[in-house]
C-alpha cells in the first residue's frame, strides 16, 4: 500500500508572544495557506514551522532571557492548548514551531510539540542540544519519534541538533523515516546546515525536511531532502513563503533495501558472526545483532 505524507513548510519570521496573544493571527495565517489547497484535499497535511517561531527573543543574553522567563510556559498551559484547537479545527499536523516551555523543575526548555487533526498532544521534544552560550535553555535528555498511522514515523530535531549525527542516527534506529529540523539560524553557516542535512539524509536513508526561520532576522533557505540526499525543493533566499510537496516513504524502503545510489546498504551491513565494536566515547558498544 503506497504512503503519502503531504507537507506544508513555512518558511516564516519569527513572532514576539505578546504580537499575537491569542494566536488568532497565527491560525489565519496557517488557513490561508492551507485554502490554496482545496476543500476536497482529504488527507491530513502536515504543517511545519520553524524554531521559536511564536517564542522568539530580541537583545543581550540578559534581555533575551528576560523575555523568555516572561514567555515561558508549561506544556499545559493555555499556549499548548489554544494550538491543540488550532490542529483540530484546520484538521492538520500542526508542529508550529518550538516554545518557550517552563519545565516541571523550573527550568527554560526549547520544545518540539506535534499536534494531530483532533487537536492531541501527540509529541514533545526538548532540544537536546541548544546553541551556547546563545541559548539559555536546559538540554532536553530523551529523543522523540511519533507515528501518524499508517504513514509513516517521524523524529524530532531542533536546528542545532542536526551538528550530532548521533541525533539522526538514533531517530532513524527507533524507526523515523522522516527528520524534523525546525531551525532559528541567523548566522552565516546555514551554508554549511544545509550541506548537514543531505549528509543526515545519506547516512541514515531517511527524508530531512530543515524549516528554517525567514528574514529579517532567519537565513532562510528551508529545503526538503530525500532518503539519497537529494534536495527535493528548497527555498533560494530568507524571504517568507512556503514549500509543499509530498513524501512518498516507499523511498526509503525503496534506498534501504536496493541501497544509496543502488549500492550502499547500510542498515543490512552487518552479519551476526561479526565482532562487536566498542564504543568507548559512549561507553557503549556497536553489537551487529542489535542493528
Amino acid at each position: 500500500m503506497s504512503r503519502y505524507l503531504p507537507l506544508l513548510l513555512a518558511q516564516a519570521p519569527a513572532r514576539r508572544p505578546g504580537d499575537d496573544p491569542g494566536l488568532e493571527g497565527f491560525e489565519h495565517e496557517v488557513a490561508t495557506y492551507l485554502s490554496d489547497f482545496g476543500p476536497d484535499f482529504t488527507q491530513a497535511r502536515m504543517v511545519v514551522y520553524p524554531e521559536l517561531h511564536l517564542c522568539s527573543a530580541e537583545g543581550t543574553p540578559d534581555e533575551r532571557t528576560a523575555q523568555l522567563e516572561a514567555a515561558a510556559e508549561p506544556m499545559s498551559g493555555p499556549r499548548i492548548r489554544r494550538l491543540g484547537e488550532i490542529a483540530r479545527k484546520l484538521g492538520v499536523w500542526l508542529l508550529p514551531g518550538t516554545v518557550c516551555e517552563r519545565g516541571e523543575d523550573g527550568h527554560l526548555y526549547n520544545t518540539a510539540p506535534v499536534f494531530s487533526p483532533d487537536g492531541e498532544l501527540v509529541a514533545a521534544y526538548r532540544k537536546c542540544f541548544p546553541w551556547r552560550p546563545f541559548e539559555p535553555y536546559r538540554p532536553g535528555k530523551a529523543f522523540v519519534v511519533f507515528d501518524v498511522p499508517g504513514v509513516a514515523r517521524v523524529g524530532l530535531a531542533v536546528c542545532y541538533d542536526i551538528w550530532f549525527p548521533e541525533v539522526s542516527r538514533q531517530l532513524a534506529w527507533m524507526g523515523a523515516e522522516v527528520i524534523i529540523n525546525q531551525a532559528a539560524t541567523t548566522t552565516c553557516d546555514r551554508v554549511q546546515e544545509q550541506i548537514l542535512v543531505q549528509a543526515n539524509a545519506i547516512f541514515n536513508q531517511v527524508f530531512v525536511v530543515s524549516a528554517n526561520m525567514a528574514e529579517p532576522a532567519g537565513m532562510g533557505q528551508s529545503l526538503i531532502v530525500d532518503p539519497e540526499g537529494r534536495t527535493r525543493t528548497a527555498m533560494p533566499g530568507a524571504s517568507p513563503g512556503i514549500l509543499t510537496d509530498v513524501l512518498n516513504l516507499g523511498e526509503v524502503e525503496r534506498v534501504r533495501q536496493f541501497g544509496t545510489a543502488g549500492l550502499n546498504r547500510m542498515w543490512s551491513q552487518f552479519r551476526d558472526d561479526d565482532p562487536v565494536i566498542e564504543l568507548p566515547m559512549y561507553e557503549g558498544r556497536l553489537d551487529p545483532k542489535k542493528f
